[in-house]
């Protein structure tokens, strides 16, 4: 129950500033109904234009200072409604893809209304492109950058009930309290939400000052919640976007080429693939070959009756070695000489292959294009920039497309490209009908988006038992940041910290992410993506863009300087962090993990720190690399090797929203670290991707999983705001594994994933591009 109020003497000093920072302006929209809007116009703050040149630029300026900073101009064109049954509704500018937004935003957006959650309806919001910066769903910002304004515009709306509850009850505002959705006053009378709803609205629009809540009276802010939509979820009432019904739309996959990003350039066969069963229609567009069907295992049926002579693709003949090798000779130097006077020198190297970033669900969409429209649904991270692509790809003019946006079943940086609902729209206009298109398993790791290739050179000085410097070189195959990041970076250019402006896209953000944690003397983190590499590959943003492979370099790197230095991993980096809430989780683990234990040989732990996203979490495992663990037979086409025993992980992300979706995204980003480290890579051999669907491609197995289950300790750092969290265990949990691994082993691995090469499966055919369609239903499916 809260009585909370403007206070028009707040201002700066004291209580009244910490009053200060909670007073916002808000606006009370013209409608039937309430419907209320945030405005921010007078909470920014100049984006770090005095940052001084340390290397490490992420502690004063890092990617979730950008995105928030590009996203503040529209921030305010959000509303919130409040309707006649006595719920609120929500139109959120982000996408659900599995992360627990819904629930948490609804938690928000509850907690400032004095509103049960479960009368809180968020939906997603399709393209808007007024928006801007404000609609990309990616770098674990969207707590981070709506927490603000989401409660602002809660603010109003609550402000503007008990101003029509005033009226109606015949009191002051100052006699009033809310609960539960029902205003009382003194004598005990109440209204209800629901009951004020049409009275609080408006004829015109009319601006008003609000004070949020303060830490201390959150109701539900901080409180464990199931997710919102997870009984729909587990009872497969949750509508993803193949099961909406769209008229007309019906079954679409498409017939691909065997080289990485080929082409068609002529199908001999396309009137007898339209005789066959339940085929409609055929169409050859840029990506390969369209067969529209009635099922989708007909669909099936006629790609893999197609004759189609194919282009080669960008990296024909080209393999794993090619590519590192070419990527070798682009490495930036050290500065530091190889031979420093009286100074000790470790120097190492490691490699990174390529990974798929597809999720369980596959790529997906539903368009409907015609000659002056079209209409597209599909699970988009970045609608607005989709919306442009699909315009142009189309003939049409932005304004003519709408994009709606589908909650997704995952994406790790798969669907901040809208690859499918582009490639839909541009079957749909070929054949000139509705299409339902869904691309195939086998299609996600030979062409779908990819975690880049990289070399990752540390070289670490060392004099009288300190560290001096800390140089780290990463060199990587393009990464592409053709889905809003970089646009980002263009509108902020003249906002940066010094010197970041003139870099190019991958550059400035791997500036903005790339924070080493210790007290390392000087330290250098510098990115190289040689543009030779430029268009070659499909590549993306997967989770944690930079940060996995870069953690995994530095972490192994700096157990080798503890062992040269004699001393404890744990103990060394301790007396080395320079952050008291990185200390704090480093410690958390170390207590709650039994750091030190005795273990049986070919066993070990190992622990590592990641810091970004304006917190920190760390990361220690136990892994057991016997060879009774590592080579025990489980069955044809499977990968077993070393296994994750025990796995203890310690976050501060600043403010918690929801503890509950705070260990879910810990569980699923130490999932993530680990293949990454030890099983999860696609093969390239003669422009060809060898993994095709889940079967060959080692994602982390319940066989790699820790027994007991990931145990996750949130740490309170006093914050009033939230951080990241999706992304925000997947570095230091690579790199947990990796540094448990050199030790169970008492060898260095300098490859990742370690079981790369290790080639035990038979690829499926490329000619045609997919498996027969299963005929049983349950023996086997891809």
């Amino acid at each position: 129950m809260t009585a909370l109020e403007h206070d028009p003497q707040a201002g700066n000093g004291g209580p009244r500033a910490e009053l200060g920072r909670r007073g916002f302006l808000g606006w009370v929209m013209a409608g039937t109904t309430l419907v209320v809007a945030a405005d921010l116009g007078l909470a920014r703050t100049p984006a770090g234009a005095a940052i001084p040149s340390p290397p490490q630029v992420p502690e004063l300026y890092d990617l979730e200072d950008l995105q928030t900073d590009a996203a503040l101009p529209t921030a305010n064109l959000v509303t919130v409604a409040i309707n006649q049954d006595g719920t609120a509704s929500f139109a959120l500018p982000r996408m659900e893809v599995g992360q627990g937004i819904v629930t948490s935003t609804a938690m928000i957006l509850a907690d400032e209304l004095d509103l049960p959650v479960e009368k809180v309806r968020v939906t997603l919001a399709p393209a808007r492109p007024e928006l801007l910066f404000n609609q990309l769903t990616g770098g674990s910002n969207t707590t981070f950058s709506t927490f603000t304004p989401i409660r602002v515009a809660a603010a109003v709306a609550r402000r503007r009930l008990l101003d029509a509850a005033a009226v109606q009850l015949g009191t002051t505002v100052d006699r009033l309290t809310t609960t539960g959705g029902v205003v009382s006053d003194a004598l005990g009378n109440t209204v209800t939400y629901g009951d004020l709803a049409t009275s609080a609205a408006s004829q015109v629009v009319e601006a008003v000052e609000v004070l949020l809540k303060s830490k201390a009276d959150y109701q539900v802010i901080g409180t464990p919640r199931n997710r919102t939509d997870a009984r729909d979820a587990v009872t497969g009432r949750k509508k993803f976007t193949t099961d909406l019904d769209v008229p007309g739309a019906l079954p679409t996959m498409v017939c691909r080429p065997p080289e990485h990003q080929g082409s068609p350039r002529r199908v001999r066969n396309a009137a007898q693939v339209r005789r066959m069963p339940g085929v409609t229609h055929v169409a050859m567009v840029d990506t390969g070959v369209a067969v529209r069907a009635r099922t989708f295992g007909q669909c099936i049926d006629g790609v893999r009756a197609l004759e189609v002579d194919w282009n080669p693709g960008t990296v024909s003949g080209e393999s794993d070695q090619t590519i590192l090798a070419k990527l070798k000779t682009q490495e930036l130097p050290m500065v530091v000489p190889e031979v420093p006077l009286l100074a000790e020198q470790v120097d190492t190297r490691f490699e990174f292959m390529f990974r798929s970033s597809a999720a369980l669900e596959p790529y997906a969409a539903i368009a409907d294009v015609r000659k002056d429209r079209a209409e597209v649904w599909a699970g988009l991270k970045a609608p607005i920039v989709a919306q442009g692509n699909i315009a142009a790809a189309t003939g049409l003019r932005p304004d003519q497309v709408e994009v709606n946006v589908v909650t997704g079943g995952g994406s790790f940086g798969h669907k901040l490209f809208g690859d499918h609902a582009i490639e839909a729209a541009k079957v749909s206009k070929a054949m000139g009908v509705p299409v339902k298109l869904m691309w195939h398993r086998v299609d996600e790791p030979r062409q779908g988006r990819l975690h880049p290739m990289a070399t990752s050179r540390v070289r670490a000085t060392v004099l009288a038992g300190q560290v001096l410097s800390f140089e780290q070189r990463h060199t990587s195959v393009t990464t592409d940041f053709s889905h809003g990041l970089g646009e980002m970076i263009t509108s902020l250019a003249d906002e940066l910290p010094t010197g970041l402006g003139g870099l190019g896209f991958a550059e400035t953000i791997f500036s903005l992410t790339q924070e080493l944690p210790y007290n390392f003397g000087v330290v250098t983190q510098l990115l190289n993506e040689p543009l030779e590499f430029e268009d070659k590959f499909s590549t993306g943003s997967m989770r944690n863009i930079y940060s996995p492979d870069v953690c995994v370099a530095a972490e192994l790197t700096i157990d080798q300087l503890a062992q040269r230095a004699g001393k404890d991993p744990v103990q060394f980096r301790l007396d080395h962090v320079k952050n008291k809430r990185v200390r704090a989780v480093l410690e958390k683990v170390k207590q709650e993990g039994r750091w030190g234990r005795r273990m049986p040989a070919g066993t070990a732990q190992g622990v590592a720190l990641h810091k970004e996203y304006k917190g920190a979490t760390a990361v220690l495992v136990e892994i057991d690399c016997r060879p009774r663990t590592v080579d025990r037979d489980l069955g044809k086409e499977t990968y077993t090797g070393p296994r994750v025993t025990k796995a203890v992980i310690a976050v501060d992300c600043g403010l918690v929203i929801n503890p509950r979706g705070v260990e879910a995204q810990m569980q699923g980003g130490f999932m993530d670290g680990l293949a990454m480290t030890l099983s999860a890579s696609n093969h390239l051999r003669d422009g060809r991707f060898l993994e095709g669907s889940w079967d060959n491609y080692f994602y982390t197995r319940q066989w790699n999983v820790p027994p007991e289950g990931v145990e996750v300790h949130i740490v309170e750092s006093g914050s009033d705001t939230p951080g990241g969290v999706g992304e925000a265990a997947v570095g230091s949990s690579a790199a947990a594994v990796a540094c448990a691994y050199a030790r169970a082993t008492g060898t260095l691995p300098t490859r990742f994933p370690i079981n790369h090469g290790q080639v035990r499966f038979k690829p499926k055919s490329y000619v045609p591009s997919m498996p027969p369609s299963p005929t049983n239903g349950l023996k086997k499916t891809y």
